[in-house]
């Protein structure tokens, strides 16, 4: 069947994937993710009355959050859970609709509130004809899919956060209500372009709840030196962002002689005060998500894969594969919730019976520079910049990948004034994290906040230092971004930073395939949105 799908960043010759996703998506699922997600907005929809009727919404909430989620790239590739999930959605908005007539309140009669769906043939064909991809305006379509896109970004915040405790209603009532927006066929590009700018504002507001949440639950992270060499011990890798699960498996592999290693996003789990003090967390194996064909053949373990950057596993190691939360791939075995709590016994027993891993590399790596460690230096980095020590901040923040063009980044690094600091969040850093830059006046000239998830730290970074010199705008200091980019929680991050008005920020290694050049040229008018060209021209650009 025909398929196009564009909401990554490695979408095909940056157009779009129109046989089969780059990341391992089939046309199927492809539809069967365009068909969910129009479901999604129709039960968004109704929960919207049902708030201004104050009834309670939670379980919708968190169903609609965690359905954006299973969306994201390189989470879910069952069929299956789709098509399943299309229904319950279906269900859940006609048990919330028959809810709000029983109390003598009307629903519009529109398509997306009272479609019903029978068979998988059925699905398959709904996501021709509706959701955004059916918009014929280009540029209304562009913005709705950076609308939906940012929703899932968004989405994957909350649901992390309200797996240790912490929600927002506001937050999840625009979420809905941005949703719902994109199929609303009475708002023009203007009014889309107000209604992106708010999400970005409530993208803000998710990244701080989620701070808040594993800042609560594990401290604040600390700089930690992390072993990346391997014990004698069989181990478990766990990847993904899921700090809740790690916490879990920590618990639950004490004491059994079973270590535990991070990959990838996994990496700062190791800066959290309440994880570093297992001593079965030995170290981080590997380098980003895309690496894991090679690197999980090598890890000899069971592997735990938490949430989305699953790569479709190779035969000779699937069987070692799990999945939990969002994640899915048929044939991959699953670890579900039980009472409250996920039992991770089959991977302990699995492990057991496994050789330890085999070492690919040595050493250490330094980070757990989040907004709280790296205020504690504010009078060193002050310092710093008084002197002339330091001359400028590089936001270097995002997601790495597969394309050899992503080289471009190490060399950027490398070719930085011996002045400049580097302040990344999320898989991005494996590019440079590893190559010993040195340090300025005993500040490491690569600080990492963390995680993709973690980028609120740096936006607090810059605000406290534009506080500590008393300027008017956070684009008076010398920082500059030059963000790589991958999937939709990147998108959150570039909308949260222009709803606080940064600007001239660098995209790459392309710009994203799912914008109109009306829609480009928009950004890059109002917000000086740019893209890379080459290492020299752009350390003149944004540094000199």
């Amino acid at each position: 069947m025909d398929m196009f799908c564009n909401q990554c960043q490695e979408a095909s010759k940056n157009v779009g994937c129109t046989v089969f996703g780059v990341c391992g998506k089939t046309p199927e699922l492809s539809a069967l993710m365009d068909t969910f997600a129009y479901a999604l907005t129709g039960l968004s929809k109704v929960v919207l009355k049902a708030n201004d009727l104050n009834m309670n919404t939670d379980p919708y909430d968190l169903f609609v959050t965690e359905g954006l989620f299973k969306t994201i790239t390189n989470a879910n590739f069952d069929e299956v859970v789709f098509e399943g999930a299309i229904k319950e959605t279906i269900k859940l908005r006609d048990e919330l609709k028959h809810q709000i007539t029983s109390l003598g309140e009307e629903l519009c009669n529109c398509d997306v509130v009272n479609f019903v769906l029978e068979s998988r043939n059925q699905m398959l064909k709904k996501a021709i004809n509706v959701g955004i991809l059916s918009t014929e305006d280009e540029d209304i379509r562009a913005i709705r899919a950076l609308i939906l896109n940012g929703l899932r970004g968004l989405a994957a915040y909350l649901s992390h956060a309200e797996k240790l405790g912490f929600k927002n209603r506001e937050v999840f009532n625009y979420m809905h209500c941005a949703l719902v927006s994109c199929v609303d066929q009475e708002l023009t590009l203007n009014d889309y372009v107000k209604i992106t700018l708010k999400l970005g504002t409530y993208g803000v507001k998710g990244m701080a709840l989620l701070d808040e949440a594993n800042t609560t639950s594990f401290g604040h992270p600390e700089a930690t030196k992390v072993n990346i060499g391997v014990k004698k011990n069989p181990g478990i890798l766990i990847s993904g962002h899921d700090l809740h699960d790690i916490k879990e498996l920590l618990e639950q592999t004490k004491g059994t002689g079973i270590d535990v290693y991070t990959h990838s996003e996994m990496l700062p789990a190791h800066y959290y005060p309440e994880l570093k003090k297992y001593d079965n967390l030995v170290g981080n194996y590997g380098n980003a998500w895309y690496k894991q064909t090679t690197e999980f053949e090598t890890f000899n373990g069971p592997i735990l894969m938490t949430t989305n950057c699953l790569v479709p596993p190779r035969p000779t190691y699937s069987n070692r594969v799990y999945s939990t939360g969002n994640v899915g791939y048929e044939g991959v075995k699953y670890i579900p919730i039980k009472d409250g709590k996920k039992d991770f016994s089959v991977i302990i027993e699995h492990a057991k019976r496994c050789i330890a891993p085999t070492q690919i590399e040595e050493g250490t790596i330094i980070g757990g520079f989040a907004h709280n460690q790296v205020l504690s230096l504010a009078d060193k980095i002050v310092d710093a910049i008084n002197s002339k020590a330091i001359t400028s901040f590089v936001v270097m923040s995002g997601c790495d990948g597969r394309h050899k063009e992503r080289e471009y980044y190490t060399d950027f690094a490398k070719s930085l004034p011996k002045s400049a600091v580097i302040l990344t969040s999320g898989c991005a850093k494996f590019k440079y994290i590893k190559l010993n830059l040195g340090e300025i006046n005993g500040i490491p000239r690569v600080l990492d906040a963390g995680q993709c998830n973690d980028s609120y730290s740096l936006v607090v970074i810059a605000l406290k230092l534009k506080e500590a010199f008393g300027l008017e705008s956070i684009n008076d200091l010398p920082i500059s971004y030059n963000i790589a980019w991958y999937e939709q929680k990147a998108v959150i991050v570039l909308l949260a930073l222009l709803s606080l008005g940064v600007k001239n920020i660098h995209l790459g290694p392309t710009l994203p395939a799912f914008l109109s050049p009306n829609v480009t040229k928009l950004l890059v008018e109002n917000f000086g949105i740019g893209t890379i060209s080459n290492v020299e021209d752009d350390i003149k650009l944004l540094i000199d």
